[in-house]
């Protein structure tokens, strides 16, 4: 039996989510994180990742599938299911992101103050 992902894996507040360096599609560098300790199903994928549609979600593993990154396994048992782990070459991106949220941890404050500036500046344009 392997370890649940955690519901609060990618809380709002967490670096992750506010990462401006992107890996593939906005979900990606999230989707291959939370592949990093083995296989998951679809459902356990959805606990972290509440916030994407399920359509969302099976785009972007569609995409990292495509890419060479994820593998999809079929399992054609009595209870047929599905399992999505990382390939080697996705493996391999676990370094780049991990990089880019240690950068985005440093700078979480900068990037906070840069983006509430902006939209105050945005509003005020639309206002005016």
């Amino acid at each position: 039996m392997r370890e649940p992902l955690p519901a609060d894996m990618f809380d709002e507040l967490c670096p992750s989510s506010l990462n401006p360096i992107r890996f593939g599609d906005k979900w990606a560098a999230l989707v291959i994180r939370c592949l990093e300790h083995g296989p998951r199903r679809f459902s356990e994928l959805r606990v972290p990742l509440s916030r994407v549609t399920p359509k969302v979600l099976t785009q972007s593993l569609r995409s990292l599938e495509r890419d060479g990154l994820v593998k999809r396994t079929v399992y054609a048992e009595a209870t047929p299911h599905v399992e999505y782990e990382l390939t080697p070459l996705g493996r391999s991106m676990l370094q780049p992101i991990a990089v880019a949220c240690a950068w985005t941890e440093k700078h979480w404050d900068e990037l906070l103050d840069a983006r509430e500036s902006y939209d105050k500046a945005v509003r005020l344009d639309r206002a005016g």
